[in-house]
């Protein structure tokens, strides 16, 4: 899905820099260029940077086992 009209940022790209490492709308912004001209996707792509960050946080953290 294009989020992103104006730079043809789509929710794939948003996913790929959250996966690469960018843990905030600014950074994932200023990697795949949304939000630079209109301005009308940053909600869009801050909801799609919230969802992925937690889902990447999820995936990566370890399981917690208490020592017997």
């Amino acid at each position: 899905m294009i989020v992103c009209q104006c730079h043809v940022v789509n929710d794939a790209a948003i996913a790929r820099e959250v996966r690469a490492g960018a843990r905030t709308l600014s950074e994932v912004c200023r990697s795949t260029g949304a939000g630079r001209d209109c301005g009308a996707c940053v909600f869009s792509v801050r909801r799609l940077v919230c969802e992925h960050v937690a889902d990447h946080v999820a995936e990566s953290a370890e399981p917690c086992h208490a020592a017997s």
